[in-house]
């Protein structure tokens, strides 16, 4: 329902076929609806954004299920998750991002995505991305991975997961995705 109405407003807005939104039409569509958040939300199936505090307890991951952890955060203060720290039952891989700006956390989006799917398609697998509160670094790679993988327009992706998380990449992580959306379709 929510979906329908934004992508609406967004084409009333614009006057023009139905195009990749404006950072700033972006930001408003991520203002909209709830604005609060779990530590830990399933946002697709097996797939699961949450914060630190999630990351860092082995024992909240075990009873989620949790086979693949993706930091988002590698090796930043709080987020030293590493294979030693999950021991062999959870397959790990880290990206040292930082949350700013001038980040261009596009080279994480391809291989993120193989990680992800690659995961996914092994049976019985649940994965855990994160960074340190859950809602930019980490949601920028799974609305990656659903605009690769899934071949969702980048507004689909931010309303997909906007159903059971809420998020707010940074300005720059959107402007890297609505490159990688423009890329993707160019391609296809």
């Amino acid at each position: 329902m929510f979906m329908q109405s934004s992508m609406d407003k967004l084409q009333e807005s614009n006057a023009v076929p139905p195009s990749t939104p404006s950072v700033k039409d972006l930001v408003k569509v991520l203002y909209g609806g709830k604005r609060f958040g779990n530590h830990v939300d399933e946002v697709w199936p097996n797939l699961y954004i949450g914060d630190m505090s999630v990351a860092n307890d082995r024992f909240s991951l075990w009873k989620l299920g949790i086979t693949h952890v993706l930091n988002v955060a590698h090796g930043r203060m709080h987020c030293q998750g590493s294979h030693d720290f999950y021991g062999s039952t959870v397959d790990y891989y880290g990206v040292p991002a930082d949350d700013s700006l001038s980040f261009d956390l596009s080279l994480y989006f391809f291989p993120s995505a193989d990680y992800i799917q690659s995961a996914l398609d092994t049976a019985g697998a649940r994965v855990f991305v994160h960074c340190a509160v859950g809602v930019s670094r980490s949601a920028s790679l799974v609305l990656a991975y659903l605009m690769i993988y899934h071949h969702y327009t980048l507004l689909e992706a931010i309303n997909k997961v906007k159903e059971r998380r809420w998020i707010f990449p940074n300005r720059g992580f959107l402007k890297q995705l609505r490159a990688l959306e423009m890329k993707l379709h160019k391609t296809s």
